[in-house]
C-alpha cells in the first residue's frame, strides 16, 4: 500500500522558506510532488503537517494542501481500482497530470492543434472566444470538474450582458469549451463524470436561422448589369461561385488553371479537404475568358492571391483569403445596388441561392455531393427552409379559401 505525507523539502531556497511537498512512498520507492508555495521553518507544523496560524495565508494554504493530498488519494484509488501500476513514479506522474490539466492549458493544446491540422480559420475563429473565458474569469485558470452547468449559464449571461450578441454566437462559445472538454476527457485527463453537456447538463443547441439567397431575377439582373472594374470582378466570383454549385469563395480564389481538364473542373474543397469534380458550363467558361493571360503568378485562375509570395503557407493563404472576401462582398454591395437587387449578396449567399433553385430539382442527397457536405442534415439545413415555408403558405392559402 502506498502512503502520503506532505512534508518540507530538506533544503531552503533563495527566500530562505522551504517547499512544501507530497511525499509518496510505495515500495520502498518513493516520489516528491510539489504544492507549490512554500513558508519558514518556524510556520509549519511538522507534527501535524500543516502551515501554522503565525502565517498570514495559513488558512488558505492548509486548504491546499489538502485539496492536493485528496487529489494524489483519488488518483492512487482509481489506479488501484482499474487494476493499473500503482508505483509512486506512476502515482507522481498521475497526480502531476491532474494538478497540470486546467482548462485553459488544454485550450493551448487544443489551439495548437488546429494550426498544426492546418485549420487556421477555426485557429482565428476560436481563440476570441477562449479569450473571453478568460475575460469571465478574470484571467484565472479553473479545472474541468469547475466548469459545471451553473458555470456555464453563467458564462452565456455574462457574454449577453457584457456585449452585444446573438443567440447564434453566444452557442459558439459553449460550443468551443464542449470541443475543449471532450479533447480532455478523449485524452483521458478528465473524468466523464464531470461532463457538462448533453443529458442531464447543458443541451447546445443552435437557433433556427433563415437562410434565403437570391431570387432567379436577381441572378439574371447581376448577370445583365454593366459593371466594371472591382466591381465587376466582385461580380464575376460571386456568379463563378454560383455557377459551380455555390463552390466556396476560399476555394474559388485558390483555382489554378490546370485545375481545368477536358472541360471539366476537379477541385478539393478547403474546408473538409473532399474532392470531386464539375462539368464547365458555357456560363463558367465565359466569366474564365475574361481571367486567361500570361503567365499567371501561381497559375492563377482569379488574381487576387498572386500578392502572396508563397501559396504554400497555409496560414498567409487562409488569412489573405479572409481579407479579399471581405474587399469582394464590400464591393457586391455596389453591384447589386446597380442591379436593383434589394438583398444581401454577400459570397456565402451564392451557396444558399443555388440550394434554393436546386429545391424541387435535385434531391438533397445530390446537393449534398455538390455541396460535398459530410452529414446530409447539414444540406438540408440549407434547403429546409424553403420547404418549410412552401407548406406553410400552401396551408394559410387553403385556411383563406375556406371565407370565400
Amino acid at each position: 500500500m502506498a502512503s502520503i505525507k506532505v512534508m518540507l523539502r530538506a533544503r531552503e531556497n533563495a527566500n530562505g522558506e522551504y517547499p512544501i511537498v507530497i511525499r509518496v512512498v510505495k515500495d520502498r520507492k518513493n516520489t516528491l510532488l510539489s504544492v507549490g508555495h512554500s513558508v519558514k521553518k518556524t510556520d509549519w507544523d511538522e507534527k501535524n503537517a500543516k502551515v501554522k496560524k503565525s502565517h498570514s495565508n495559513s488558512t488558505w494554504l492548509n486548504n491546499l494542501i489538502a485539496k492536493r493530498v485528496a487529489e494524489a488519494n483519488d488518483k492512487l484509488i482509481q489506479l488501484e481500482v482499474n487494476n493499473t501500476d500503482t508505483s509512486a513514479r506512476v502515482i507522481g506522474k498521475a497526480v502531476k497530470a491532474a494538478k497540470d490539466n486546467t482548462f485553459f492549458k488544454q485550450a493551448d493544446l487544443y489551439i495548437a492543434r488546429l494550426e498544426k491540422s492546418g485549420n487556421f480559420n477555426r485557429t482565428s475563429a476560436e481563440k476570441p472566444r477562449i479569450k473571453r473565458v478568460k475575460e469571465f474569469l478574470n484571467n484565472r485558470d479553473i479545472h474541468f470538474p469547475e466548469i459545471d452547468a451553473t458555470f456555464l449559464k453563467d458564462f452565456k449571461a455574462w457574454l449577453k450582458g457584457t456585449r452585444t450578441i446573438t443567440e447564434r454566437t453566444a452557442v459558439n462559445h459553449l460550443v468551443v469549451i464542449r470541443s475543449i472538454y471532450n479533447q480532455a476527457i478523449a485524452d483521458k485527463l478528465v473524468d466523464p463524470k464531470y461532463y457538462p453537456f448533453g443529458k442531464g447538463g447543458i443541451v447546445i443547441k443552435f437557433p433556427d436561422s433563415k437562410k434565403s439567397g437570391l431570387m432567379p431575377a436577381d441572378i439574371v439582373a447581376l448577370e445583365n448589369v454593366e459593371l466594371t472594374g472591382v466591381a465587376n470582378h466582385a461580380r464575376n466570383l460571386w456568379l463563378f461561385a454560383f455557377y459551380c454549385g455555390g463552390m466556396r469563395a476560399s476555394d474559388v480564389l485558390r483555382l489554378k488553371w490546370s485545375d481545368f481538364e477536358d472541360g471539366r473542373l476537379y477541385y478539393t474543397m478547403g474546408k473538409n479537404e473532399k474532392g470531386g469534380s464539375l462539368k464547365i458550363s458555357a456560363k463558367i467558361e465565359a466569366i474564365l475568358a475574361q481571367y486567361r493571360r500570361e503567365n499567371p503568378k501561381h497559375n492563377l485562375v482569379f488574381p487576387d492571391l498572386e500578392k502572396l509570395v508563397d501559396l504554400k503557407d497555409k496560414a498567409a493563404v487562409q488569412e489573405y483569403i479572409k481579407v479579399r472576401i471581405k474587399a469582394n462582398n464590400k464591393h457586391m454591395l455596389k453591384a447589386t445596388e446597380k442591379a436593383n437587387v434589394n438583398k444581401q449578396a454577400t459570397s456565402h449567399k451564392s451557396r444558399h441561392s443555388f440550394a434554393q433553385m436546386a429545391k424541387g430539382v435535385i434531391s438533397a442527397s445530390a446537393l449534398q455531393e455538390i455541396f460535398r457536405h459530410s452529414d446530409l442534415k447539414t444540406t438540408e439545413g440549407y434547403m429546409g427552409n424553403n420547404f418549410v415555408n412552401e407548406e406553410i403558405d400552401s396551408a394559410m392559402d387553403d385556411v383563406m379559401a375556406r371565407l370565400c
